[in-house]
């Protein structure tokens, strides 16, 4: 049974994101966690923080252990956008877009292959 973790309204672009998601995709959370925890980007300790909390959720819902679980789906939504000004010359304006983002974690038990 599919156990899913989301967080909202990450404070960080689907843009920078999605590089990091595609290297978990697919892989054990074991490993998952420990590619995570190397690559400099400040996107992988959010991806890592959601990765950890459908872990968690996993185990004490369905009593798995973590090393039996596999990242069965992520994907990262657009959020909110914050709409802020930045004064420029002459009086004018320029608008900046905080963009935001909503990463979803599915992860599920491995088939043990016999």
């Amino acid at each position: 049974m599919p156990i899913k973790a989301s967080a909202t309204n990450t404070g960080i672009s689907v843009k920078k994101l999605m590089p990091i998601i595609d290297l978990v995709r697919g892989s054990k959370v074991e490993d998952a966690l420990t590619t995570l925890q190397f690559l400099p980007s400040p996107a992988a300790a959010r991806v890592a923080k959601v990765v950890k909390a459908a872990a968690a959720n996993a185990e004490n819902e369905l009593y798995l252990s973590a090393s039996a679980l596999k990242v069965v789906e992520i994907y990262a939504n657009e959020g909110p956008r914050l709409k802020r000004f930045r004064a420029r010359a002459r009086g004018r304006a320029s608008r900046i877009i905080k963009r935001n983002s909503h990463i979803t974690v599915v992860v599920d038990e491995v088939e043990e292959e016999s």
